[in-house]
């Protein structure tokens, strides 16, 4: 027997290898969190807040990589969304709005055949369906052995388009809508057919939350993909009335005209920001925050503008107040300036980023997919070409240079200003193509050099001619290789008329206090 002893030893030595071995090389889990409308400002991490306030968020960017330069690849919501579940141009795929909740089957992309004689353009007419025919991250995923739980909205079509037929397992609380059934704060007015039920006051983001923390149990032994695309903070704008009066007396102490001060609106932010946390916490709890990656992004960039009359009738504390402000970003969703697109962004990967980090690399929504695909060695089919790549090396801390980058944006939102555009940035530099702006039809081209002149206030077009053709040039070429809807002149513009789109991106005062819901696709 005293033979034996050492073999046996030997062996659960060798056990305890075999099984830290597994341990480390168990295949990350993935949160991927989604917030909406949240702007680059909104955060404390990218700008110092005096009146939101954002611990959790903030303590998700000291364990990870802040990207400073990260892009939205559209101004609006599904676009993005889409974006990010195939590694694709919204352009290429023709999901250019958020439309998805509307009731007409669109898969073809194209422009609208008529409109008013005051409107210069012929604007697109978006896709309404994520095509099930695209391979989505969670797809592969799903395919890699990983759990795969889609929580909040989704806005990319219902069944037979929802989370459940385009990778994931679980899909809470199945809604196709661009918002929460009714309000934030139970009762909520989901159809009874889905079965989500609520404790009284109970808020949307606490029941998001709690039902991903029971997935994330449930398949802790394993490698999990979560979903957490949070609602907030998308319209109706509704909060808890405690955080409401929270910041309705902090706003009572800042100085006049700050230009965030909207108590509601501050209020959903803390309702996010806390759930980040309770996901944090989970993770702690378990054991599991060094065996799982985490992203933090927004969708595009806040609401700049007031809300509708309706919403602010019901509720004084948002009436003839901004939403937020993107500010030092000029314009913001549905906008092709830089306050619709930049986006607040952290990455968490243990084993490759470091924390506290900060990188001012350029990345895009498109580029997530294929981060995931060549870091997890995911099998991706060749007949799906990414449009983005990996910023692996930016992970990892070393300079990575993705080219150019754009985004394209053919429609128009005179709640916003926002105009039928695209953009190309290549390095500090962003041309910005409005399409047949001018009187005569013509386009209207913006340059800015966004290292001098980060708000877009200096346009250069005739100082720098030459880069205003290698840049428009650019542009062409990308409208060509996607095969992009470029919305055509309208045959019927009647200048006499008058025009119903203010110049240079900015809308008309009277069109500021319109309702977004007068506007689908601001939905």
């Amino acid at each position: 027997m005293k033979t034996l002893r050492p073999l046996a030893a030997l062996f659960a030595a060798l056990a305890l290898i075999a099984a830290a071995a597994a341990a480390n090389a168990r295949k990350p889990n993935v949160i991927f969190i989604l917030a909406d409308d949240l702007g680059w400002s909104d955060t404390t991490f990218n700008k110092p807040n005096a009146f939101y306030e954002t611990p959790n968020i903030q303590r998700l960017a000291q364990r990870g990589l802040r990207f400073t330069q990260a892009y939205a690849a559209n101004p609006l919501c599904s676009p993005t969304r889409a974006s990010i579940q195939t590694g694709l141009y919204p352009a290429r795929i023709g999901l250019t709005a958020p439309v998805a909740h509307l009731p007409q089957v669109i898969l073809e992309k194209g422009h609208v055949k008529k409109a008013a004689p005051t409107a210069k353009v012929l604007v697109a007419q978006s896709v309404t369906r994520l095509d099930t025919s695209y391979y989505t991250l969670a797809k592969a995923l799903k395919a890699d052995g990983y759990a795969t739980g889609h929580f909040g909205k989704w806005h990319l079509g219902p069944e037979p388009y929802s989370p459940l037929q385009q990778g994931f397992d679980v899909d809470f609380p199945h809604w196709p809508g661009p918002g929460p059934a009714g309000s934030y704060v139970a009762p909520w007015k989901f159809p009874a057919a889905l079965n989500v039920t609520s404790a009284p006051g109970e808020h949307i983001e606490d029941r998001l939350a709690t039902e991903a923390i029971k997935f994330i149990k449930a398949h802790q032994a394993a490698p999990f993909y979560v979903n957490y695309w949070a609602f907030s903070v998308h319209a109706p704008y509704d909060a808890k009335p405690a955080l409401v009066e929270k910041y309705r007396a902090k706003a009572a102490k800042l100085p006049p005209g700050a230009l965030q001060r909207n108590p509601v609106f501050a209020a959903m932010v803390q309702s996010l920001d806390e759930n980040v946390g309770r996901l944090l916490d989970t993770l702690d709890e378990l054991k599991l925050s060094e065996h799982t990656i985490i992203v933090f992004f927004s969708d595009n960039g806040g609401v700049h503008w007031m809300a509708g009359t309706a919403e602010a009738a019901a509720s004084n504390d948002i009436a003839g107040i901004p939403i937020t402000s993107n500010a030092p970003l000029r314009g913001g969703k549905a906008t092709t300036y830089e306050g619709g697109t930049r986006e607040p962004c952290v990455v968490v990967w243990p084993g490759l980023t470091k924390p506290a980090a900060a990188s001012e690399t350029i990345i895009q929504s498109i580029d997530f997919f294929p981060t995931f695909a060549d870091v997890l060695k995911l099998k991706v089919p060749a007949t799906h070409k990414f449009d983005g790549q990996s910023f692996a090396p930016a992970l990892r801390g070393a300079a990575h240079d993705r080219g150019p980058t754009f985004v394209h944006f053919p429609h128009i939102t005179p709640a916003s200003g926002g105009l039928a555009s695209t953009w190309v940035r290549v390095g500090d530099w962003k041309l910005i193509r409005f399409f047949s702006l001018n009187d005569d039809l013509s386009d209207v081209l913006e340059l800015y050099n966004l290292r001098d002149d980060l708000s877009e206030t200096r346009n250069l077009v005739t100082q720098n001619p030459a880069k205003v053709t290698e840049l428009n040039a650019l542009i062409t070429g990308f409208l060509r290789d996607t095969a992009a809807v470029v919305p055509p002149r309208n045959p019927d513009y009647n200048p006499t008329a008058g025009s119903s789109v203010a110049p240079k991106g900015k809308a008309k005062a009277k069109s500021k206090a319109t309702n977004a819901k007068t506007d689908p696709i601001l939905d």
